[in-house]
């Protein structure tokens, strides 16, 4: 998904007339009338300038990725500082604040649909041939389902997924990474030859998995992405948000956010 971003300027006739009168006014002004020269101006001016700087750097982020691998916006501080309340589940039940699988490494998290998708048994492994890759990289590679830790035991059997598996019963970091949701983005053209696509490869879904009553409710319609991050709990290089099911980045768009 390649995005372009539109401005549109808006024309306030009241606005133009002050702005003409206030240009008039200074057409020909006396040094005392100058406020480019005052100094508290540009003092004032140079602290807002450094303010901003800092909290922009309180995060290191890409970009909002697509199917075509273009940088479209940055994640912002508001995401990051929602992530420190997400706790996931391993596969022994053990609760982990989702930025630990990043503080002290890199790491390449995707997020499932759901644990019994088909595309999503297809993500795992598609990143999974890459792994090798990642691990002279000093890069883990993590998956994390919206469900319980029932269902991420049950996916990480049927896969041999090479990843860790982690499981995220509330939802939250779904919510606080903003990815969509939805009949709409769930059943599409797109998606629906991606899963004729799949079966034709042996990919098969879970129907039992499917079927539980937290994934028909909730992650049944919910859409998952890839992120990049660490090492460090503030940092996230590559965040992509899949737009409908089954869609997946290119693999070497990935590789260059976690191994180049």
């Amino acid at each position: 998904m390649a995005a372009s971003v539109g401005s549109t300027l808006l024309f306030d006739p009241l606005q133009h007339s002050r702005t003409a009168n206030r240009a008039s006014a200074l057409s020909f002004p006396r040094q005392s009338e100058n406020r480019s020269l005052r100094p508290g101006r540009n003092l004032r001016s140079s602290r807002e300038h450094l303010v901003l700087s800092w909290r922009r750097s309180r995060v290191t982020a890409s970009a909002v990725s697509g199917s075509a691998g273009v940088e479209t916006s940055a994640v912002g501080e508001d995401t990051v500082d929602s992530l420190d309340d997400v706790l996931v589940f391993d596969l022994s039940g053990n609760a982990i604040p989702i930025s630990d699988l990043w503080k002290d490494r890199k790491a390449v998290i995707a997020f499932a649909r759901h644990f019994g998708c088909v595309l999503c048994r297809k993500r795992a492994d598609y990143l999974a041939a890459k792994k090798d890759i990642m691990d002279a990289s000093g890069v883990a590679l993590v998956l994390i389902g919206p469900g319980k830790v029932e269902q991420a035991k049950a996916f990480s059997e049927q896969t041999k997924f090479q990843g860790e598996v982690y499981a995220d019963p509330s939802h939250s970091s779904y919510e606080a990474l903003r990815f969509v949701s939805g009949v709409t983005t769930t059943f599409t053209p797109g998606a629906g030859l991606k899963i004729i696509q799949s079966y034709m490869e042996g990919y098969r879904q879970d129907w039992k998995l499917s079927s539980e009553k937290d994934t028909v409710s909730r992650g049944g319609w919910q859409q998952g992405g890839i992120i990049v991050a660490g090492p460090g709990k503030n940092i996230i290089s590559y965040i992509h948000k899949d737009k409908e099911a089954g869609d997946d980045p290119p693999i070497e768009e990935i590789m260059r956010a976690c191994c180049s």
